[in-house]
């Protein structure tokens, strides 16, 4: 029987607002990401737990209707707030918007509150990026006299630039004009801050540094639900061996092992199945999975490329798809329902983490989930994912935005199944260790209520 769940540390309920301008909400098919997986722990604490998110969906590119339900199914409260719609997320729409949030979320909290329809938070943990809102957030804490927590997602300080349109050279150069001096308002608000919090420790190393070092701070990865997604058979099978026995060691391997090891025997690279999940926006390294089936065809490898997301450049894969011939074929997929999702990546052996040069934060929540899923993971980091990756032998890097290193990668891979293995089997154990939110995140919970010991 599990433990009970800790009690909370403070001494009495707490009213926790969480402002998140770009993950999904409840009833979006798609499973808790940050935010939902942190208000569902508060909840069970019995904490009040109020939601601020934008009438646009960020993914989804798309009108929200206000969720109905939503605080007898969850137990907290969605608050929409109104935004103008935009389609790119490299446009001045898409600036407009969140300028639009953070105004208007202030405006609205401020009035809910002195008419008595909202009670006053305690605490206001915003997310960064968006800047906007967050820097609304603080002030609207020093109003109310609430506790602000700032919770930074990724330290790419660029994230505002990345926005603007056109050549990165040209939104570095009219970034300061359009949007201010983004370093000094990074640095005012994590000065400002009573608490910080992050994603990864790099972005806590490049938000923290404004701040006093007396400041409580935590990191906490976005994770994923790891029981979510079944141990693969080729796992379980190849864990199931005798002691001291190895893969390709003798008749008395389980038959999966034995059929996958058998591609090694032939000499030529068999049928791999992988999943690309991340974004589909211009300038994320998708145009390198996009030259990838030629690629691989060329060196005779049999594989299988999935393309499981939606983003601008989705007809743009399809067509790539379409015209695809020789041993490697992509099938592109779209949004997938979350079930089918999961299904899919049982089927896959490796999983694709693609970016540009230089983005060294991240630890996308489809890296998660291929760990989850027990997927080698083939990735371009070179930051904090690829650290964990390499402490967990867990897959292989390679080259941002370099057809042939990618190629290479995967190929190699193919022509080694052993390997493979025993990547898939780190990968899942990897997942276990760092990425699982049924024990990160109650600590962090923990931390929240330690912050909030003196409210």
């Amino acid at each position: 029987m599990p433990s009970p769940a800790p009690p909370p540390l403070t001494s009495r309920p707490l009213s926790i607002w969480l402002v998140d301008a770009s993950g999904d909400i409840p009833g979006e098919d798609t499973p808790p990401l940050r935010t939902w997986s942190l208000a569902r722990v508060l909840v069970a604490r019995g904490h009040a737990v109020t939601w601020w998110a934008p009438t646009w969906s960020q993914r989804r590119k798309a009108i929200r209707i206000p969720p109905i339900g939503i605080r007898e199914d969850e137990g907290f409260d969605v608050r929409l707030v109104a935004v103008r719609p935009y389609q790119r997320d490299a446009s001045f729409a898409r600036i407009n918007s969140q300028k639009d949030f953070g105004k208007t979320f202030a405006r609205l909290a401020a009035e809910g509150v002195s008419s008595g329809q909202l009670s006053r938070p305690d605490i206001i943990l915003a997310g960064l990026p968006p800047l906007d809102a967050a820097e609304a957030s603080l002030r609207l804490a020093r109003t109310l006299d609430a506790t602000f927590i700032l919770d930074v997602r990724d330290s790419r300080h660029a994230d505002a630039e990345g926005q603007l349109p056109g050549p990165e050279f040209l939104s570095r150069l009219f970034a300061p004009l359009i949007l201010g001096n983004l370093p000094a308002r990074h640095a005012a608000l994590a000065s400002g801050a009573d608490a910080l919090s992050a994603d990864t420790h790099a972005a806590a190393e490049a938000a923290f540094a404004a701040a006093p070092t007396e400041t409580p701070r935590h990191v906490c990865c976005v994770g994923t639900y790891v029981d979510e997604f079944p141990r693969p058979r080729i796992i379980a099978a190849s864990e199931s061996l005798p002691a001291g026995a190895q893969p390709g060691g003798g008749a008395e391997q389980p038959a999966l092992i034995q059929g996958l090891l058998s591609r090694a025997a032939s000499g030529t690279a068999g049928l791999l199945e992988c999943v690309y999940a991340g974004s589909l926006e211009p300038g994320h390294g998708i145009e390198t999975i996009s030259a990838l089936c030629r690629q691989l065809s060329t060196k005779g490898v049999a594989a299988t490329i999935h393309v499981a997301t939606s983003g601008a450049v989705e007809a743009n894969l399809r067509r790539t798809a379409d015209a695809a011939t020789g041993f490697c074929r992509m099938v592109v997929h779209g949004e997938l329902a979350r079930r089918d999702y999961v299904s899919l990546l049982a089927r896959c052996e490796v999983g694709l983490v693609a970016g540009k040069p230089g983005l060294t934060a991240t630890v996308p929540p489809e890296a998660c989930e291929y760990a989850a899923a027990g997927l080698a993971i083939v990735h371009s980091s070179t930051g904090e994912l690829a650290a964990m990756i390499e402490r967990h032998a867990a897959g292989v890097e390679y080259s941002a935005r370099d057809v042939a290193s990618l190629t290479d990668a995967i190929a190699g891979l193919a022509a080694e199944p052993k390997r493979l293995v025993a990547m898939r089997q780190a990968a899942r154990r990897m997942a276990e260790v760092e990425f699982d939110r049924e024990k990160t995140y109650p600590i962090f919970a923990d931390w929240i209520e330690t912050v909030a010991g003196g409210v």
